[in-house]
């Protein structure tokens, strides 16, 4: 049978979502604890790689099991894996369910603290200087009716299409907290980063929105704005069609 894992975790101490030759990734940590429950290998699939620093409030892993599962596997998984680590269910799905390619949309945030602290230092990323935050959003709001997105994605990526349909782009602030909020069909690899980068310069005003909109039309990253620090991105949520948990 297959299943949804659904996971959040703190980025902090791992180099990403994917298994890599060296370092901890939290898809390693999750193989691990599944085969020293199990004791057989098995593979799981995420909804997406997270890379190294970057949070999860939700993400889901797909997993291939023998057994029947009761909830008593999702106690003795948060017994075995890191602190930074937490299942918070296992869902039983089609068998043909894909926790990448069924996913419908994405949802991130970044957060930004103006005021520093320490308790935040590796959730948040600190920006002292002042920000025009109504700016931003009339920028944020441009990317609504844009489609191709070629100048935020890393510019060594094996993609086919730099297409993304993003459903909501905006800022909001508590205080001395900022928190960009983004949602789409799919992200290209740094896309969020180099968003957020980019409407920083727009908030500080060295580039204006019709600048912005150039940069959107120019394909081109060197183009665009830095790309911020992985510490304050967060993936939200995943989206699903309902009938893949119809089991």
């Amino acid at each position: 049978m297959r299943y949804f894992i659904e996971l959040s975790y703190d980025g902090s101490p791992f180099v990403g979502w994917q298994r890599q030759p060296k370092g901890d990734s939290v898809q390693s940590c999750l193989e691990v604890a599944l085969k020293t429950l199990l004791q057989k290998p098995v593979s799981v699939v995420g909804a997406g790689r997270t890379d190294a620093g970057v949070h999860a409030r939700q993400l889901f892993a797909h997993v291939d099991l023998d057994d029947q599962v009761d909830q008593n596997l999702k106690f003795r998984l948060n017994k075995l894996l890191k602190k930074e680590i937490a299942v918070n269910s296992i869902l039983a799905v089609t068998d043909d369910a894909h926790a990448r390619f069924d996913a419908t949309a994405r949802r991130y945030s970044y957060k930004i603290t103006t005021q520093k602290d320490p308790f935040l230092e590796k959730r948040s990323y600190y920006f002292s200087k002042s920000l025009d935050i109504e700016l931003m959003n009339q920028a944020a709001t441009v990317m609504l009716d844009h489609d191709d997105f070629k100048c935020f994605s890393k510019s060594r990526t094996d993609v086919k299409t730099y297409l993304c349909d993003i459903h909501q782009a905006n800022w909001e602030q508590n205080g001395s907290d900022l928190v960009f909020f983004i949602q789409a069909n799919r992200f290209l690899r740094n896309m969020v980063r180099a968003i957020v980068g980019t409407l920083i310069e727009v908030g500080l005003k060295k580039i204006s929105i019709n600048d912005f909109k150039s940069i959107l039309r120019s394909r081109d990253r060197s183009k665009a704005g830095y790309s911020v620090p992985a510490h304050g991105l967060y993936l939200e949520k995943v989206y699903y069609p309902k009938h893949i948990f119809a089991v």
